[in-house]
């Protein structure tokens, strides 16, 4: 990357393993969410760059030099990279600021664990072994193997875009498949500077490749192509759905973790204290732009009073500003859509005749500058059949719904479309498993929020997605599997009847 005359850095897409501009040699600007102002210059591909990365990489799958290597090899090739990963985290994460505006605090600590994903499949790449059938044909010999798809379209979102890319980018490679990766056009700097450890790592050309633009202009060109046999996303469920029809025409495999409108269930046993961080960890920490907020905070009646005024006090302590300063605890949202989609989510709240208690409209601190900030936002005489209840804002704005039992807060939990996540605040163990028996989302918490790993299969129910990423077994999303027989017959036998 380069310093151009207007002091934007200026990046280049990474195909076939050369640093390339876009076809036809058009950019567009990435913002910095603290100024509101650009900061760099990002390749606008088209569907001819589409074209060429996905033939770069199903070169790479099929006569490179990757579909040689072992699968010994390939794991160390991932271990290799994570190792750089984690010497580079901390550059990697100012760049990850810059570009997404989440907290320094945050962003480094993630950039150094997702190395744990790069490490771990990286072990598992030659622990992929298939089964030897006790069939119950005479003379028969049967096995299983599990073999790469192909090329695997990545589109990654703007929210955690490192993370996200080594959720779907480590398991792909482990599994002997080629990517494309194509980061959100708001947030493309990070994924392009880590193609440069890719590159030290020692992957042969074609094997990563990434593309960088619009979702109409580049996006759909790569869900389409006939030579992408497999499509993994994450985002909204509104483009998930566009995605998911536009694969179906070529019956392409697809994941995806999408939307997510998930409670936070707070009982009258609770440990109060540790529940009231738990609620402003899942809806205040990066600024509410998770799938996995829990925008919905269902309090059992007898406490609902008491538990509203100390949470309004703990979330007013909130220290808001330059997201790359230790002391700041919320930064600013994203990107200027998102900012004017969330203020609009607010009004339509108060509309709905939801009680404001904190916040509610576009933070106009000091410290906040000129960025895309809004004020930690919490309502009240909130019921669930609200939109501000049913529909994802991404953002941080609470809702509080009261419920009195365990029956109303499983229907409650249970009544919306999205099932990605829950949260469960008890110290009574029956009730712990009750609620995680029934809430129907994929990660449900209890005593906790926000809590993932490499080691643990993550992905949602209902609306919220298809597949699971992490864990072991969901290294089988990017294999097929053949099934192998052999005869052992010194004699065909009759050849018009099926063996």
């Amino acid at each position: 990357m380069t310093s151009t005359q207007t002091n934007l850095t200026r990046y280049q897409m990474f195909i076939d393993g050369e640093w390339v501009d876009a076809t036809s040699g058009e950019t567009f600007q990435s913002d910095n969410p603290y100024t509101g102002k650009p900061w760099a210059s990002i390749p606008r591909g088209n569907q001819q760059d589409a074209d060429r990365a996905v033939r770069a990489a199903q070169r790479a799958f099929t006569s490179g030099e990757w579909p040689k290597l072992t699968a010994t090899r390939r794991g160390a090739l991932l271990r290799t990279l994570g190792d750089l990963i984690s010497s580079e985290s901390a550059a990697l994460a100012a760049v990850e600021v810059r570009d997404n505006g989440k907290l320094y605090a945050e962003m480094s600590a993630q950039t150094a664990y997702m190395a744990q994903w790069y490490h771990y499949y990286g072990g598992l790449a030659d622990k992929i072994e298939g089964n030897v059938i006790p069939t119950d044909k005479a003379e028969m010999f049967n096995y299983t193997r599990y073999e790469p798809l192909g090329v695997v379209v990545g589109i990654i979102p703007w929210n955690s875009p490192l993370l996200l890319t080594a959720w779907k980018l480590a398991p792909a490679l482990a599994a002997g498949n080629t990517v494309v990766l194509k980061p959100s056009e708001f947030t493309s700097a990070s994924t392009l500077e880590f193609m440069k450890l890719v590159v030290r790592a020692g992957f042969p050309p074609g094997v990563v490749n990434v593309v960088t633009g619009f979702g109409p202009e580049i996006g759909s060109a790569l869900v389409e192509h006939p030579l992408v046999a497999k499509v993994t996303f994450t985002g909204s469920d509104t483009t998930g759905q566009h995605i998911y029809a536009a694969a179906a025409k070529g019956l392409k495999r697809v994941s995806m973790e999408l939307g997510g409108k998930s409670p936070n269930i707070v009982f009258d046993d609770a440990h109060i204290d540790n529940a009231i961080k738990g609620v402003i960890s899942g809806i205040f920490a990066a600024t509410g732009q998770t799938c996995i907020a829990g925008s919905r905070l269902l309090v059992q009646q007898s406490i609902h009073d008491e538990f509203v005024d100390k949470l309004v006090a703990f979330a007013k302590t909130a220290q808001m500003g330059d997201p790359m300063e230790s002391s700041t605890q919320i930064g600013p949202v994203t990107n200027q859509p998102q900012l004017e989609k969330i203020l609009n989510y607010i009004n339509i709240a108060k509309s709905e005749g939801a009680t404001t208690v904190l916040g509610g409209g576009r933070a106009h601190r000091p410290e906040c500058g000129t960025g895309w900030f809004v004020e930690p936002t919490i309502f009240t005489g909130v019921h669930n059949q609200m939109r501000i209840a049913q529909e994802e804002v991404f953002g941080p704005v609470l809702s509080v719904i009261p419920f009195k039992d365990e029956e109303e807060a499983i229907a409650i939990g249970n009544d919306v479309v999205y099932g990605l996540a829950a949260g469960v605040w008890t110290q009574n163990m029956r009730r712990a498993f009750t609620m995680a028996n029934q809430l129907q989302a994929g990660t449900v918490w209890v005593n906790t929020y926000r809590a993932v790993s490499y080691l643990s299969p993550f992905g949602g129910y209902k609306r919220s997605g298809l597949g699971r990423e992490s864990g072991q077994e969901m290294i089988k999303e990017y294999l097929q599997t053949k099934s192998v027989w052999i005869s052992t017959a010194t004699e065909v036998p009759n050849p018009f009847i099926m063996r």
